[in-house]
């Protein structure tokens, strides 16, 4: 797996903020050509280390060139640091915009909603490969029961743990989070030099599973009418689960509150911690760190023995924009992108993880690392809420600052809570 795969977060929140300063356009901006010859524009994310997936993009435009006589495809690899200006420009100007682009998971309402992106229930629902899509990746394409694109690749968080720190204590693998935590402690005590289990404030959705397993959610209803669910008393139980992680006894505040979740997979790797919360995309830079050979992965456990946390489902998608004046050769090529064929080949390449549970289950019996991942995916997984408002929410930092706030000690998890959810619903409110 390239080192790339880590920066799958960065890329959602660079999507984020490009939908945050993406503009309102009207209907206005769909064209009503279908032309079946000329150039189609495709914008994909640059990774780091982009050499291995332009290979298999390479492989798939010269497939599609071949087989659309008169047909030209112009692949341009969009840097993270920039697209939210890309693609505020696209939006506003159709004439500089792609045919074909590709973007995080959590963007897909409020791209729906700027006007951004064509409607492609239709030609989807015709797609042969299209019945074996996960159905969490198939939502991270709907609004409102329409679908805006194909699923890409998918990323989800397990628990690493150093096998031989449990070794030398003694250990079991937690089985419920109530042992994750006594672990913790545990490993702390007898090794204080190590953090227990690496947690961090800003670390989101390394803090999710504690809230979704304890029963709560981020929000209730939908597209349109959304409100915050994270003041409700099953919510309150996972925050407050998550947030006693951060002590002396485990994981010290002054250190650990301001950690994301590149910081946490960053200490795991350097020998300073037992356990971490990381991705499938974390594997390349565990391996590459101290701990090599002397770590394992499980799904991260649930409230119950034996049962398995939800994740977060990342992961990016693949769209045509409204805009386009090739809608046909652009759904094909669309589809041509989100293949089982080149999906499996990007795994191969890259280490993403395949949005088509057949060809998850394959390469889960050809690489062991994957199998607890598929096995957190089986297990059922949670998404952000189908609202452009989740943008906002996002960027603004509620959900850190609301998991700040009860670790420093600033407010007690009934008023943090009570806060994020006042701002989370104004949020909802104001995207109407």
């Amino acid at each position: 797996m390239k080192l790339s795969v880590r920066f799958a977060g960065l890329t959602a929140l660079a999507a984020l903020l490009a939908t945050a300063c993406a503009p309102q356009t009207s209907s206005n901006s769909s064209s009503d050509k279908d032309e079946k010859t000329g150039t189609l524009r495709v914008w994909l994310f640059q990774e780091v280390g982009n050499a291995p997936k332009q290979k298999v993009v390479d492989s798939v435009v010269a497939g599609f060139e071949k087989a659309h006589q008169g047909t030209k495809v112009d692949v341009e690899y969009i840097p993270i640091d920039t697209r939210a200006q890309r693609v505020k420009a696209a939006f506003n100007d159709p004439a500089s915009a792609p045919d074909v682009m590709e973007y995080g998971n959590t963007d897909t309402a409020g791209y729906v909603k700027d006007g951004g992106l064509l409607d492609v229930t239709k030609e989807f629902g015709e797609w042969g490969e299209a019945k074996d899509t996960d159905p969490t990746a198939k939502q991270s394409v709907t609004v409102d029961g329409k679908l805006y694109g194909a699923p890409f690749y998918v990323g989800v968080r397990a628990l690493y743990y150093r096998t031989d720190v449990f070794e030398e204590l003694g250990l079991s693998v937690p089985r419920t989070m109530d042992e994750l935590a006594s672990t913790a402690r545990e490993i702390r005590a007898a090794r204080p030099e190590l953090y227990g289990l690496v947690v961090g404030g800003a670390y989101t959705y390394g803090a999710m599973p504690f809230v979704w397993a304890n029963g709560g959610e981020l929000a209730n209803g939908k597209s349109g009418s959304y409100a915050s669910g994270i003041d409700s008393a099953q919510a309150r139980k996972g925050i407050k689960a998550y947030t006693s992680l951060f002590g002396d006894d485990n994981c010290p505040a002054a250190k650990c509150a301001g950690m994301g979740g590149n910081d946490t997979i960053s200490a795991f790797a350097a020998g300073k911690a037992a356990m971490a919360i990381g991705g499938d995309f974390s594997h390349t830079a565990v391996e590459a760190g101290k701990v090599k050979g002397k770590y394992a992965v499980v799904p991260l456990p649930g409230v119950k023995s034996g049962s398995i946390a939800p994740a977060f489902a990342g992961g990016n998608n693949i769209g045509v924009l409204k805009s386009t004046s090739h809608r046909t050769l652009a759904m094909q090529l669309m589809e041509q992108l989100a293949s089982k064929k080149t999906q499996r080949e990007l795994f191969d390449a890259m280490g993403f993880l395949p949005t088509f549970t057949d060809v998850r289950q394959q390469v889960a019996q050809q690489e062991p690392f994957v199998k607890p991942f598929v096995r957190t995916l089986s297990a059922g997984t949670k998404f952000v809420p189908a609202s452009p408002a989740w943008a906002q929410i996002d960027s603004s930092l509620v959900l850190p600052t609301m998991f700040q706030e009860v670790i420093s000690g600033k407010k007690d998890v009934a008023k943090a809570s009570d806060d994020a959810a006042k701002k989370m619903n104004d949020a909802f409110g104001s995207a109407g």
